[in-house]
């Protein structure tokens, strides 16, 4: 066998170190993907809609992110079911708002017997008092006080704070991800929060009257300068009343409300009442406690909070 010279044996040298730089790069790429996408979506189970949506924008395509109460559906009356626990008992990760909103999910996590953790995305928030003494139709007790906290952009980024380390700690893998992700969608939060305070602007405050179906709408008010009666109070559990209705009508009258508004989750009728009675018009459908599907207005938190802003402007503003 011929001999290699020093020279020779120095270029294949130089080669072999070349290809092996180039394998590197090559795995390397792909190493870091292997590292940062999961083998396994993580499953996630939140209590409603709204929740659902804003893991899903933490979590992307991390976790299967799956609501026990759907689009247009109303959480204050909700049954579960025997799917529900089956969902609740395989979850890696449950997400609920707290607050007393959810009366179902405490019985249902006990009853399914999960070890997943319970995130409580209001964590942190000071809730609004409610005023539970005029009898607004509360068919239970909340105990915390008003829990319809998303309603705030503001609060929501406490539910996103508190969503993500919820993740990180039951996917440490993906932390990276999620604290990403939560960034930019906080940021898209505060751009839809500046755009609200423009839009509302030019609305007087004594056009900022309304009257809505139920009472979950006291942190958008306080956020954004509004006053809203309510025909119900914080729970649509029970009906409301006569003498509920009697009241909305006399304040409807009090007050000047410009507009009555229904919610996608609720009947029209008691709205349709009041308006005959007081000459007050039907403003349009707000979304408060749950998104639309995927086809409606409002399948997203921020397309929810972006449609409600110009059905008010729309409604209330000066003719």
């Amino acid at each position: 066998m011929a001999k290699l010279t020093p020279q020779f044996r120095d270029v294949i040298t130089c080669r072999r170190m070349i290809l092996a730089g180039a394998l590197i790069l090559a795995i390397g790429p792909a190493t870091a993907l292997a590292q940062t996408a999961p083998a396994k979506p993580l499953e996630v189970v939140t209590s409603f809609s709204i929740l659902a949506d804003l893991t899903r924008q933490v979590a992307k395509d991390r976790a299967n992110v799956v609501p026990l109460v759907g689009p247009n559906a109303d959480a204050h009356v909700y049954q579960a079911s025997p799917a529900d626990a089956r969902k609740v008992k395989d979850a890696g990760l449950i997400v609920v708002n707290g607050l007393g909103f959810e009366t179902f999910m405490p019985r249902l996590i006990k009853s399914a017997g999960t070890k997943a953790p319970v995130v409580t995305a209001t964590a942190g928030i000071k809730p609004i008092k409610t005023d539970s003494g005029h009898g607004h139709g509360h068919g239970h007790n909340h105990g915390a006080g008003d829990p319809h906290a998303w309603q705030s952009v503001e609060a929501v980024r406490t539910y996103v704070a508190n969503i993500r380390d919820g993740l990180i700690k039951a996917d440490p893998a993906g932390e990276a991800a999620y604290r990403r992700n939560a960034e930019a969608y906080l940021a898209e939060l505060a751009m839809l929060k500046a755009d609200l305070e423009a839009s509302f602007a030019a609305l007087p405050k004594e056009h900022r009257v309304a009257v809505t179906s139920h009472d979950a709408l006291a942190y958008f008010a306080r956020e954004f300068g509004f006053t809203f009666e309510a025909v119900q109070g914080v729970s649509t559990e029970a009906e409301p009343s006569a003498k509920d209705v009697a009241r909305i009508i006399r304040l409807t009258r009090q007050k000047k409300a410009r507009a009555i508004f229904v919610e996608n989750m609720n009947s029209p009728r008691i709205a349709e009442q009041i308006a005959r009675e007081t000459g007050a018009k039907i403003g349009g459908t707000l979304f408060s406690d749950a998104l639309s599907d995927e086809k409606g207005p409002a399948p997203t938190y921020i397309a929810m909070m972006r449609h409600n802003a110009r059905t008010l402007l729309e409604a209330l503003k000066a003719e």
